[in-house]
């Protein structure tokens, strides 16, 4: 996998992510979890690109991408973390409105789990 700046991000908030990802994760897993987490908080029913996929299975659905950005927000430098905020908190905000909460869910799990 390689680095892939997320659009949106400056190019510090960028250099930061990509530092991170050589550091502690993966190259490219948080644009790749940004755009998995868009996917599904916008239902779009395309198909998953290769880089994408690869990530994503039947048995893991697609809250391992939040997973991953609640994570790297916390792991991000305070302005990088605040620059990626705002596209989290926004597809958030759109999951928010599009779903219900599912009364019988698993309360230990975070938020985005417990959504239908």
């Amino acid at each position: 996998m390689r680095y892939r700046d997320i659009p949106g991000l400056s190019g510090a908030a960028n250099a930061a992510v990509r530092t991170l990802e050589r550091e502690r994760l993966v190259p490219g897993i948080v644009s790749v979890a940004l755009s998995v987490w868009s996917v599904r908080v916008h239902g779009t029913r395309r198909r998953w690109r290769r880089w994408e996929a690869e990530f994503t299975c039947p048995c893991c659905g697609e809250g391992w991408a939040r997973d991953t950005l609640h994570e790297v927000l916390l792991m991000l430098p305070p302005s990088a973390a605040a620059e990626l905020r705002v596209q989290v908190e926004s597809l958030d905000a759109s999951l928010l409105r599009r779903t219900h909460h599912e009364p019988v869910a698993d309360p230990e799990l975070a938020w985005w789990h417990r959504r239908c």
